[in-house]
């Protein structure tokens, strides 16, 4: 665990200095693009089952979760013109580096979900997944990097994110668990790099 904590803030530390001057510009055309604050924070569910609030630059109106589902949804209304650009590139993603540089998410982990998602989870999944950190990419978020886009075909996003997204992302979950290692945290980093921007 020390070795994973050391390697995190090997790549978080100089990243957040090299992305300083990014994020503070993208921070400038959220705040001039529409009302309301440059961060959406939002409860997760961490290791141990312990919650915490999840940084991301802001890409919805003001109050979205008050006027619709958890779940982002194809060309959902709530995105603003400065969001589109932000979720396309992942770059909403950016401020998870201080969550990463105060230990409660890692670079590479299962992805972070809401409480309601995570009563979901079969009792023995939970267990697995929750006994690590969370992180800002794994297998699940390589795969599923459209998820937005395949919600939005379904008849019913809700019903097909909890039946049929969910279960394959926590089999993914359990496949980084059972094989995890910092080779493999590279390789998926590397992986999440090229996915973005390629």
């Amino acid at each position: 665990m020390l070795a994973k904590r050391l390697f995190d803030l090997f790549f978080t530390i100089p990243g957040l200095l090299l992305l300083a001057p990014v994020m503070a510009s993208l921070a400038i055309w959220i705040k001039l693009d529409s009302e309301g604050p440059v961060f959406f924070r939002q409860e997760r569910v961490g290791r141990l089952g312990r919650s915490f609030r999840i940084y991301k630059f802001r890409t919805m109106c003001l109050n979205a979760e008050a006027k619709g589902r958890q779940i982002t949804v194809g060309n959902d209304p709530r995105i603003t013109r400065s969001g589109f650009f932000l979720r396309k590139y992942k770059l909403d993603e950016l401020p998870q580096l201080l969550n990463v540089f105060i230990g409660e998410m890692s670079l590479v982990g299962p992805r972070p979900e809401v409480p309601r998602y995570v009563a979901m989870y079969p009792e023995k999944t939970r267990q697995i997944v929750l006994s690590v950190p969370p992180g800002i990419t794994d297998f699940a978020s390589i795969e599923y990097k459209d998820e937005n886009d395949i919600l939005g075909s379904a008849v019913d996003p809700d019903k097909a994110y909890v039946e049929e997204i969910l279960p394959a992302k926590l089999e993914y979950c359990l496949r980084y668990v059972q094989t995890r290692s910092l080779k493999l945290d590279f390789m998926l980093i590397v992986k999440t790099i090229r996915k973005i921007f390629l």
